[in-house]
């Protein structure tokens, strides 16, 4: 049996949206987080309202930010494959596009000497 009210997920769907608007910036975030049936989401990621079995809408949440996992992947690969490769194309995504237009910033990655 379920323990968590709606309030309380309410709460969890903003948290892991807010943490995604950190990593990813709003315009996607919120674009992919919209996708979910069920969620009504704020312009500052809050969730308002919760329509639906809530354990599975934040399946459905998770899902959508798994799906994004791949395509930055392939977009950070494709530079590499247009300069070493005349043949190779990757198909284009129109949230491959948005991403193009968000400008994430890169951290220095920390190395053991």
């Amino acid at each position: 049996m379920d323990s968590m009210s709606n309030q309380d997920y309410k709460k969890l769907f903003t948290e892991v949206i807010k943490k995604q608007i950190v990593l990813l910036g709003p315009a996607i975030t919120l674009a992919k987080a919209r996708n979910v049936k069920g969620l009504t989401i704020l312009d500052d990621g809050t969730v308002s309202e919760i329509s639906g079995n809530p354990q599975e809408l934040i399946q459905a949440l998770i899902d959508q930010f798994v799906q994004l996992s791949g395509l930055i992947v392939k977009k950070t690969m494709e530079p590499l494959l247009n300069i070493h490769s005349s043949g190779i194309s990757l198909p284009v995504n129109p949230v491959i596009q948005v991403a193009q237009a968000q400008t994430l910033p890169v951290q220095p990655v920390a190395q053991n000497l």
